[in-house]
């Protein structure tokens, strides 16, 4: 089992796509058309590889909920990745900061970006194959 795809209704698809195409340079445009949601157009995008994609729809309003508080609704979402340093890097030479670091870990790095809809987007790179130790706390 794995999770196939990740549905972000956004303000701006070219936006997301400098952001996640930074953080994944290897994906690509799957597919993409428009349609209508409860009586709103909308341009609709999948951006990903063979296995994993994120589908865009560009008919959103308003602001995401706020990280600090406590409302309803996703906290974050994580990606596993080979090399974090680099990661970072391609994000920040597109204009964007590290939110906040993960904390000191034996097993693993991670690293935290708030994308251009306010989605908190973890990055973590595993230092260990070992589950027991990747996964302590």
């Amino acid at each position: 089992m794995y999770l196939e795809h990740v549905n972000l209704v956004v303000k701006s698809i070219q936006e997301s796509l400098l952001f996640y195409g930074a953080a994944f340079p290897h994906w690509k445009v799957r597919s993409e058309g428009h349609s209508e949601w409860f009586g709103k157009p909308r341009h609709w995008l999948h951006f990903g590889d063979d296995y994993h994609y994120l589908a865009f729809s560009d008919h959103g309003e308003g602001d995401n909920r706020v990280l600090s508080g406590h409302q309803v609704g996703l906290g974050h979402f994580a990606y596993v990745v080979n090399n974090i340093e680099a990661v970072v890097q391609r994000l920040t030479k597109v204009g964007y900061k590290v939110d906040k670091q993960g904390s000191e870990h034996p097993h693993r790095k991670n690293v935290y970006f708030i994308d251009p809809d306010g989605f908190e987007v973890e990055f973590v790179q595993y230092l260990s194959d070992l589950p027991a130790e990747r996964n302590s706390d």
